[in-house]
């Protein structure tokens, strides 16, 4: 038997997602027209013997409560969210729920997954405990990074005939290797005992400088700052190295990126959920495109590549919509051009107006490259430039032009504005 864990964090991070984790939290953000952490299960599901799903994080219930009733109903597995009472990390998270995580007696666990070859993974687990004398604890994905890149990252080294990982450090100051964690692990049930040990270990100390009764940070425990490095050169952990794309989803920008490979997954795994022209009288797409059916939009409107529309969103005539995300309930009027931006729930775009935005991908040019996930502002103070993101229910008045800006919820802008936050 297996289970699956995903932790989705809670309100406090993901602040670099904001505005858009403003009115929705950031794992139930729509990407290529289905939430974020949807992705997630649906790998999760159709994992053989997989028996139960378990969500951690400290988002109030009532956020998610609704979304995990859909989830089950829809892949017909179990799946339970467990909430935290504050951040306890990685590790401590795990910790704290691990009579959940093991009940039943699973033979593993998967941790912060997605979308690859899950039961691939498992069987290279299980042939690393069969192959040598020690048990595998824990097998960690990892991919190839620019060296630059990789001390933003948990870098690991490894034995290239055993894959054991010899060494492991989180964002290093220096290089060290361009093999890279992708935050998705496979555990036994030993790695309770080894977390165990550290939070024993953290507790004492507390005690011993005589502070209280207890101690809330020995709870907070993390995996890739004080288990991982540990386990290094011990035998008991391996590394999986992955070929396929992989990125993260950190920033609002980068949920543009991961759109539009989830859009070319879906040529693959769901044809359904793109958008295929009905015939005469239909609107213009260039692929890869997905428009959810409650969706209106005008037949001489031009959308793709790399665009989902949300449901109940008008899309007027003669509007050109490329590499966007348009959420639920938006208005882009006639005339409007949209290029490289998030447009949020309820808001409205006037007619002649243009909304562009600056792509952040990857430089193609070199092997290997990751997304950059670059602060706000630069050094001098001012804007870096970016994706264009309206939060929820903006109003974009007609024939002006909004470059490279990113506007709060509920605002109703009269100007062109260039390079700004809107607060």
């Amino acid at each position: 038997m297996l289970k699956a864990v995903i932790l989705i964090g809670g309100p406090q991070k993901g602040t670099r997602f904001r505005p858009l984790s403003l009115d929705i939290p950031k794992p139930l953000f729509p990407v290529a027209g289905v939430p974020l952490i949807q992705h997630h299960i649906e790998a999760c599901a159709a994992l053989e013997n997989l028996k139960e799903i378990l969500l951690i994080g400290f988002y109030p219930i009532a956020q998610i409560q609704t979304f995990i009733d859909d989830m089950q109903k829809q892949y017909n597995v179990a799946i339970k969210y467990l909430q935290e009472f504050t951040a306890l990390g990685t590790a401590g998270s795990l910790y704290h729920f691990r009579d959940q995580i093991r009940c039943g007696n699973p033979d593993a666990f998967f941790i912060f997954v997605l979308i690859l070859l899950l039961q691939e993974l498992y069987k290279f687990h299980k042939e690393q405990t069969s192959k040598f004398q020690s048990k595998a604890c824990v097998t960690i994905v990892g991919t190839e990074a620019t060296r630059q890149q990789s001390l933003n990252y948990g870098c690991i080294v490894t034995n290239k005939d055993t894959h054991e990982v010899s060494h492991y450090v989180e964002k290093p100051n220096s290089y060290v290797s361009t093999l890279i964690s992708c935050g998705i692990y496979i555990f036994s049930l030993d790695i309770f005992q080894i977390i165990g040990e550290t939070f024993n270990t953290k507790q004492q100390e507390y005690y011993r400088n005589e502070n209280g009764n207890g101690n809330k940070e020995a709870g907070f425990i993390q995996l890739e700052k004080e288990i991982f490095p540990q386990l290094s050169g011990t035998g008991k952990m391996y590394a999986f190295q992955l070929n396929n794309w992989w990125s993260q989803l950190k920033t609002a920008g980068s949920a543009i990126y991961a759109n539009r490979h989830y859009l070319e997954l879906y040529r693959i795994n769901h044809p359904e959920r793109l958008y295929t022209l009905k015939g005469e009288g239909d609107c213009t797409i260039i692929p890869d495109v997905h428009i959810n059916p409650t969706a209106s939009i005008d037949p001489t409107a031009v959308l793709g590549p790399n665009v989902s529309i949300g449901p109940g969103v008008v899309v007027g005539p003669g509007v050109r919509i490329k590499e966007s995300i348009i959420l639920a309930n938006a208005v882009i009027e006639e005339r409007s051009l949209v290029l490289h931006s998030i447009i949020g729930r309820g808001s409205r775009v006037g007619r002649w107006a243009r909304v562009e935005g600056t792509p952040s991908d990857p430089d193609p040019n070199k092997p290997f490259a990751k997304m950059e996930n670059p602060p706000l502002f630069n050094s001098d103070g001012r804007l870096n430039p970016s994706i264009t993101i309206l939060g929820c229910s903006v109003t974009v008045p007609s024939e002006t032009i909004l470059l490279n800006t990113i506007v709060l919820p509920n605002k109703e802008l009269t100007r062109s504005i260039k390079n700004e936050i809107i607060l």
